[in-house]
């Protein structure tokens, strides 16, 4: 079979750049997908076994923290341009929706991969003498412990709301984080929606005592004494979920005062729309739904995470 001489060209075309014509796509990489790879250059130096291993798991923090600032700007002004009806094509050839669709998958997988190696650092992390535990797994004594700790450093500063006509679904600010339940009442049965926000003062995760470094979540301290909150209540089912909001910011060079255009910035930047919402894999799906509503938040901006939000 003879050969097509455009086969070749197209050939010769991809594999040397020189003979790309300049105003082709194709001499351009896609700066949102690039920024995506460099971040995913950083996750993985967390896999490099010549770091210590809480070096690796600072690696893998900067690149969680990374991704976030990514969606808060990047990814809100993708979203900005898509709601706006723009049509013009980047350098690359590519308009916002279908950037916005490639970078909404690459950065699914790169989720995906944190949690990955979230999982391999745990184990490491617990053969050097450092351990993440569940409340299932701990003993009397430490339960007697963290009610104590709970009732002094945590309870007084969380609010429980039950989210009813009479009480509407709270704002949740940039990075919000939180709990989100089914209550059933004890007496009546009578079911009801609440939440839980964790006020970001509180420290993610808490030091058992001992001599061995042990640590619980935050979350996992909360669901143990959930009844703190909920007295007259039994929990039928819970969730959490963590919120991004469009933090992107536009400034006029030749407005009249920058200071109060930056003061307003920063305000609108707390209330921005949800560009991500996370929820982990034990929420059931009716209070997922119960979130996605009271947010206005977007289906394809949601994400379900196995692992740690």
């Amino acid at each position: 079979m003879s050969a097509d001489p455009s086969d070749g060209a197209l050939a010769a075309d991809s594999c040397d750049p020189a003979m790309i014509p300049p105003t082709s796509p194709k001499r351009y990489i896609n700066r949102e997908l690039s920024w995506l790879a460099f971040n995913e250059r950083v996750l993985d130096e967390s896999g490099n076994p010549r770091h210590p291993v809480f070096e690796r798991l600072r690696f893998l923090a900067i690149s969680a923290n990374n991704l976030d600032e990514f969606y808060m700007v990047r990814v809100a002004g993708l979203h900005g341009q898509v709601q706006a009806g723009v049509q013009q094509r980047s350098f690359d050839g590519l308009t916002p929706s279908v950037q916005l669709q490639r970078v909404i998958q690459a950065a699914t997988g790169l989720i995906e991969r944190q949690q990955e190696a979230w999982r391999n650092l745990r184990k490491e992390l617990a053969e050097a003498g450092t351990t993440v535990v569940h409340r299932k797994d701990m003993t009397d004594s430490d339960r007697q412990w963290l009610e104590g700790h709970f009732l002094k450093r945590i309870f007084p500063v969380l609010t429980p709301l039950a989210i009813d006509p009479a009480h509407p679904f709270p704002f949740i600010p940039n990075f919000g984080f939180g709990v989100v339940l089914a209550l059933a009442h004890r007496k009546d049965s009578t079911l009801r929606n609440a939440l839980v926000r964790v006020p970001p003062q509180i420290g993610r995760f808490v030091k058992l005592p001992g001599s061995q470094d042990r640590y619980i979540t935050v979350e996992n301290t909360i669901e143990m004494f959930f009844d703190k909150l909920f007295p007259n209540y039994r929990v039928v089912s819970r969730g959490l979920f963590r919120i991004i909001r469009d933090s992107d910011i536009e400034i006029e060079e030749e407005a009249d005062d920058l200071v109060q255009l930056y003061e307003t910035a920063l305000k609108r930047r707390r209330r921005g729309s949800v560009i991500r919402l996370k929820f982990d894999a034990a929420t059931p799906k009716h209070l997922q739904q119960f979130v996605i509503e009271n947010l206005e938040a977007e289906d394809a901006n949601v994400i379900v995470v196995d692992g740690l939000l």
